[in-house]
C-alpha cells in the first residue's frame, strides 16, 4: 500500500534535479540532501566553496521532507547538562537552532509556510511536572520567556484532554518540511552547489590527498572533504559505522479532514505545535488547510495497510476524542540513540558526519550544518566536540527486536507513573 503525506500532497510539484552522468572533482562533498546537507553545501558555496552535494532519492526523500513541521530549540538535554558535557558553547548553540532556521528562512525568502509560534511540551502525569518546571527555568535563566501552563490553561490552548501541566516556549514554531526541503535545495543550487539527484553512493574511501565517492552509476567525485550527511539513511556499503550508530525508528503520522471554525476555535488556537514529555508520546499540531495532524512512534516494521495506524488513530481519540475522518497516513524513519545524543563524529582526516538527531532533527539538522559548513570552511570550532570514532550499538542487526522490546517496556512505564 502506498501511503502519501499530507506535505507530498501540499506542497508543488518537485523541481527536476539532475542525475550526475560524469566524474567531477570538488572542495567538498556533501552526502545527503536532507536538513542537514542542504544547510551544509549552502553555507559552504555561500563561503565560497566548490561543492557537489549528492542524493541517492530527491532532496527531502527521507525525514527531513516527512516529518511533523515542528521546530523545537535544543538537544535532548536540558541546558545544564549540556554545560557540563560539552561547555557553554553547546547550549548556547542548541538554544539558538530554531530562530537558526527562521533566520535562514527569512533573510533566503524560502515559501515552507514558517511561523515561530511557540511549542508547548505537555505532562500527562504530576512525575513528569518536576522535570519540565527545572527544564523551563534552566532556559529562563539564560533569557528565553517561557511559561508554565497548568492543567486548566493545557485545556485553553491545546483543546485536549488529559494534560496535567506543561511549559510553552516562544523560540519555537512550525514549518511545511517538504517545502523548506525543496526550497533549501533550490536556494542551494542557486548559490553555486552542484546538486544531484538519483546519484546514490555505493563506496567512499580515500583517494590519493582526499576523498574519491564512487556512484552505482560507476562515475566517481573526488573532494579534499566529505561530509556525510545521511543520518539513519546512510547504507552500510556506504559507512557501516555510521549505519550502526543508531537505531532506525518508524515516526507515523495521521491528518485529519479540515477542521472546522469551531474545531479551531478550541484546538490550538494559538497555533502552537505540541508534544508529549511521556517516554512513548505522541506530537501534534495545524498543519496545511486547516488540518490536525499528530504523530507517534509506530512499530518497527513498515506498514502494509491503515490498520497498522491503529494505535496513533486511538492516541487521536483519547486526546480529542472521536468522530474525525483521516486522509493521510504516512511514516518515516528517525535516528535514534540510547543516550538520546546526536552523534557527531570526525573518523577520519577531512570526513566529518553527524546522527542520530533524536526527535529533534528540523532545527538542529539545519544549524549543524551551519555549524559544520563553517568549521570545514572557515575552521570554526564545532559547538560539540566531534568524537574520533563512530561507536555502534551492539547486536545491531537486532535493532527491530530489542527496539521493540524497549518500545513496549516504556510503554508499561508511562502507564504506571501517576
Amino acid at each position: 500500500m502506498d501511503f502519501l503525506s499530507l506535505w507530498a500532497t501540499s506542497a508543488p510539484a518537485a523541481p527536476i534535479w539532475p542525475q550526475l552522468d560524469h566524474s567531477l572533482r570538488c572542495d567538498v562533498l556533501v552526502i545527503g540532501g536532507g536538513f542537514q546537507g542542504l544547510s551544509a553545501a549552502l553555507h559552504l558555496a555561500e563561503a565560497g566553496t566548490d561543492v557537489v552535494l549528492l542524493e541517492a532519492q530527491e532532496p527531502g526523500f527521507g525525514a527531513s521532507g516527512r516529518n511533523g513541521g515542528q521546530v523545537i530549540p535544543g538537544l535532548k538535554d536540558d541546558p545544564d547538562t549540556l554545560d557540563r558535557l560539552w561547555g557553554p558553547a553547546a547550549s548556547e548553540f542548541a538554544g539558538r537552532t530554531a530562530d537558526t532556521l527562521f533566520e535562514l528562512v527569512a533573510r533566503l525568502g524560502i515559501d515552507c509556510d514558517a511561523v515561530q509560534g511557540g511549542w508547548i511540551q505537555a505532562g500527562n502525569r504530576q512525575v513528569h511536572l518536576p522535570g519540565l518546571q527545572a527544564r523551563m527555568a534552566q532556559w529562563q535563566a539564560r533569557g528565553v520567556a517561557a511559561d508554565w501552563l497548568d492543567a486548566a490553561a493545557m485545556v485553553q490552548v491545546t483543546g485536549a484532554r488529559g494534560f496535567v501541566g506543561g511549559w510553552r516556549d516562544p523560540r519555537a514554531g512550525r514549518v511545511h518540511p517538504l517545502k523548506l526541503a525543496r526550497g533549501l535545495a533550490q536556494v542551494a543550487e542557486a548559490a553555486g552547489v552542484k546538486l544531484f539527484a538519483h546519484s546514490k553512493v555505493a563506496g567512499l574511501g580515500r583517494g590519493g590527498t582526499g576523498w574519491q565517492a564512487r556512484l552505482e552509476a560507476g562515475v566517481t567525485v573526488e573532494a579534499e572533504q566529505v561530509i556525510l550527511a545521511s543520518n539513519v539513511y546512510t547504507p552500510a556499503s556506504l559507512d557501516p559505522r555510521l549505519a550502526r550508530a543508531t537505531v532506525p525508528a518508524n515516526s507515523f503520522q495521521i491528518a485529519t479532514t479540515p477542521l472546522t471554525a469551531d474545531q479551531l476555535a478550541r484546538i490550538l488556537p494559538g497555533g502552537e505545535v505540541v508534544s508529549e514529555a511521556r517516554r512513548v508520546g505522541t506530537y501534534f499540531r495545524i498543519g496545511p488547510e486547516n488540518r490536525l495532524m499528530l504523530g507517534g512512534r509506530g512499530s518497527f516494521a513498515d506498514p502494509q495497510s491503515a490498520a497498522g495506524f491503529a494505535r496513533i488513530e486511538a492516541e487521536l481519540a483519547r486526546l480529542f476524542g472521536s468522530g474525525f475522518e483521516i486522509t493521510h497516513r504516512w511514516f518515516g524513519r528517525v535516528g535514534m540513540t540510547p543516550d538520546h545524543r546526536l552523534r557527531l563524529c570526525a573518523p577520519a582526516p577531512g570526513l566529518l558526519a553527524a546522527t542520530g538527531f533524536n526527535g529533534r532533527g528540523v532545527a538542529l539538522s539545519i544549524s549543524l550544518g551551519k555549524a559544520m559548513a563553517a568549521h570545514v570552511a572557515q575552521g570554526t570550532p564545532l559547538p560539540i566536540p566531534p568524537s574520533p570514532s563512530i561507536p555502534a550499538l551492539p547486536f545491531h542487526a537486532l535493532h527491530p527486536i530489542y527496539g521493540g522490546l524497549g518500545i513496549q517496556y516504556y510503554r508499561v512505564r508511562d502507564a504506571l507513573d501517576r
